[in-house]
């Protein structure tokens, strides 16, 4: 765990490059190819007591130094807010969100990432974006949901601290530390989850601005991910840490998992009721689900993964 490390903007180049090349070839599904019914299976045989848990944190509606524009709920039936003493009436409500906000759980489409005016597999973004949404790469390519078998590595815990200090980079070495501390290893077709401990630190000290300062991944770590052959990626972060780890790219760890290796991210996901029931049962993989809303042309959607253990 570092804070402080920042690559050129030609060594982020070559690492892109490098990792463009571990990408299956010509695949429109990105890494999602990694799992097959071989891994769901092996997934399904995780669940030992049935339990599930959410991975979702509850929507934030209030204005926050980290969500300037937060999601709106309201009630638009009964008119008035009060119901009536008989008959008949529905209770009716209506919500309106910003998918890629730093406050709730989404998911992250292929197409969201744009670099060098291409999206993932080189799809020229002028032809697949337009004001109607995206004509390829949306999130529609995961309509039947992503099932495979998840695994939380847990970097506080390695460190010994309730949360990573804004700022600091997970590296590759910190994920195979925490791999080893955990008795579990990262396989083909996993989803991965990484823990910085971000929702921890809001809710307990509050909100902050994470454009600023936010724990994230090192750019380096997604070799990691690449030699494990990782279908998607997710961290109760953004993934990505700021001030960016790389020269000339905000989000550097988007460009490498999303552009160049084709893999989903969830980012701002919530750990802290998963997280004590894996180090109590000593077991920190399990059977996740994670089914976004169908949106055919859309970049992303709220989500709300489930473990079941």
């Amino acid at each position: 765990m570092r804070t402080s490390d920042e690559l050129s903007e030609a060594d982020f180049r070559s690492l892109y490059r490098h990792l463009r090349g571990t990408a299956p070839g010509g695949a429109r599904r990105g890494a999602l190819d990694t799992i097959g019914e071989e891994q769901v299976l092996a997934a399904v045989r995780e669940v030992r007591s049935g339990r599930t848990v959410s991975l979702a944190a509850p929507v934030n509606t209030r204005t926050a130094p980290d969500d300037a524009e937060p999601a709106e709920h309201r009630l638009t039936a009964p008119a008035d807010g009060e119901p009536g003493s008989t008959g008949l009436e529905l209770a009716r409500d209506r919500i309106a969100m910003n998918i890629h906000g730093d406050v709730n759980s989404h998911i992250d489409a292929l197409c969201h990432v744009i670099y060098d005016g291409t999206l993932h597999g080189g799809i020229p973004a002028a032809d697949a974006l337009s004001p109607d949404g995206a004509s390829a790469l949306s999130i529609d390519l995961v309509r039947d949901g992503i099932v495979g078998r998840g695994v939380l590595l847990d970097i506080p815990r390695l460190h010994g601290v309730p949360w990573l200090e804004p700022g600091s980079q997970v590296m590759a070495e910190d994920l195979a530390a925490a791999e080893a501390g955990q008795g579990v290893r990262v396989g083909r077709g996993d989803i991965l989850l990484v823990r910085v401990g971000h929702r921890r630190r809001r809710e307990e000290l509050g909100a902050w601005d994470t454009a600023d300062a936010r724990a994230g991944l090192h750019p380096t770590a997604m070799e990691f991910l690449a030699e494990r052959e990782v279908a998607v990626l997710g961290s109760d972060g953004n993934n990505d840490t700021a001030p960016s780890a790389a020269q000339g790219v905000a989000f550097p760890v988007h460009v490498l998992a999303i552009h160049a290796m084709g893999l989903h991210l969830l980012d701002y996901l919530r750990f802290e009721d998963l997280a004590p029931i894996c180090a109590r049962d000593g077991r920190w993989s399990f059977l996740c689900v994670i089914a976004p809303l169908r949106l055919p042309a859309a970049t992303g959607s709220p989500v709300n993964p489930l473990a079941i253990l």
